[in-house]
């Protein structure tokens, strides 16, 4: 792979990361008005309209029972992953629920290590505390402002599981990206939800005013191109070189935060952006090959 070309799967990462960030602003205003529940699956339900289209028009077929499986697994975790994520919205800021979720990829770094043998590179270890270290520092200085009640003691607890789960994400996105193209991953991402939410519909669903479904439509589509995306990319570099480009997500969680909520970007939430992206640069880093005997 060229230079050129090798910095395509980061540049793609980095947009699905943004694209899921806008996303999560939408879905914040669905859930505050729907409930958590309800507004994910409608999210869902919305995405894999538009992800099915593609995904038969490039002749989509059944996938092999050992892919299926793993649909069915990222799926699942996905599920809750999001449910939990989404209620954390509405508990806590944006960026703060996000700044918390940054304890995944560092997770995620050493179960690659575990799960998918990856050797994990210095360059990828240093990004991964350079990048956690400016999520406390924003932490810390919110920490020091707000009061935590136990509204927010449960957005806390909810992001926290999220994060988890999130973690072992990574791992079956890599995984899966490697077995599957970008829209079949979107189709079965999205699908798995709207069965396993749908269970609760009958008890939980509370039909949308007219300006919700705008949110929930833009949420759909964010969804979609943002799994794409990441599927695109993962299929294509390694986990640890990804990874820690989820941090650069606090920046655009930051600015639609302002631009949706009114929400307040501090100093230290503007220093540790700085240093996330420091940690941003870090990952995509590359020592040059050394060149073998033969071409010598």
């Amino acid at each position: 792979m060229t230079r050129h070309h090798a910095f395509l799967p980061i540049l793609a990462a980095m947009l699905a990361v943004a694209s899921l960030s806008l996303m999560d602003a939408f879905m914040k205003s669905a859930a505050l008005a729907l409930g958590a529940l309800t507004a994910a699956w409608l999210r869902s339900t919305l995405a894999t309209a538009i992800a099915l289209p593609l995904w038969l028009g490039r002749g989509g077929k059944r996938p092999r029972p050992e892919v299926m499986r793993l649909h069915i697994r990222r799926g699942v975790i996905s599920t809750f992953m999001a449910l939990t994520f989404f209620y954390s919205l509405t508990k806590l800021p944006i960026a703060e629920a996000i700044a918390i979720s940054f304890i995944a990829p560092l997770i995620a770094l050493y179960l690659a290590r575990l799960l998918l043998g990856e050797v994990i590179r210095k360059s990828a270890i240093v990004a991964s505390i350079v990048g956690f270290a400016g999520t406390l520092v924003i932490v810390g200085g919110k920490v020091g402002r707000n009061d935590f009640d136990s509204d927010a003691a449960l957005g806390l607890a909810a992001i926290l599981v999220s994060a988890l789960l999130y973690a072992y994400n990574f791992i079956l996105i890599r995984r899966q990206s490697q077995m599957a193209g970008p829209a079949e991953i979107a189709v079965f991402h999205s699908g798995v939800s709207v069965v396993l939410l749908g269970l609760a519909m009958p008890f939980a669903f509370n039909l949308p005013a007219a300006d919700i479904w705008f949110d929930l439509a833009m949420a759909a589509l964010l969804t979609v191109a943002g799994a794409m995306g990441i599927a695109w990319a993962y299929a294509r570099e390694e986990a640890q070189t990804l990874v820690p480009l989820e941090y650069s997500g606090f920046l655009w969680a930051s600015l639609f935060g302002w631009l949706f909520f009114q929400e307040e970007v501090t100093a230290t939430t503007l220093l540790g952006t700085a240093i996330i992206v420091g940690a941003c640069l870090i990952a995509a880093r590359r020592k040059p090959k050394q060149p073998t005997q033969a071409a010598l």
